[in-house]
């Protein structure tokens, strides 16, 4: 492995950016590829939490997480539109982020929520919810873990690629 730990958006001035890299960096991708299935991600668990939790404390902890994943979705919707008419957002992706720029540090807690979305992955897997999900869920999480991944894969790919000129 190379111990040069920089990407090719680090190496290539902003006009040698290819347009596929734009595409890659844009609000309207990220959110979509990201965003938007991180909180698919969220309401199907806030639904799983509240079903599992039927008149119980969990149940208010699924309306949390519910209200959450919503609050999530229109930020990120927010930042879709915005991309699209080409102005600049005042606001992050996720409510985690947006609090993390009051304390100047928005990627620390953007990293944050990736890291509790990811938790929330394991835990849907783990505790056996995941095989008790509606089929519109189901599909749903399919979906949101299609665009998810895959989009990775192929960011990484023509990263990988790029940086080795190969592309």
């Amino acid at each position: 492995m190379s111990s040069d730990t920089r990407t090719p958006v680090q190496d290539a001035s902003p006009k040698e950016t290819d347009e596929l890299q734009h595409l890659f960096l844009r609000p309207f991708f990220l959110s979509w590829t990201i965003g938007i299935p991180f909180c698919i991600f969220k309401l199907v668990f806030g639904a799983a939490v509240l079903r599992e939790g039927a008149g119980g404390p969990l149940q208010w902890a699924g309306l949390l997480i519910l209200c959450w994943a919503v609050s999530d979705l229109c930020l990120n919707v927010g930042r879709n539109v915005l991309d699209v008419l080409h102005r600049p957002a005042t606001f992050e992706y996720c409510t985690l982020a947006q609090l993390g720029a009051f304390f100047k540090l928005p990627l620390v807690f953007l990293a944050i929520d990736t890291l509790v979305t990811f938790t929330i992955i394991c835990t849907m897997l783990w505790t056996g919810w995941i095989a008790r999900l509606t089929p519109t869920e189901t599909t749903l999480w399919y979906a949101a873990t299609t665009m998810n991944l895959i989009s990775l894969s192929v960011v990484s790919l023509y990263n990988e690629l790029r940086r080795n000129r190969t592309l």
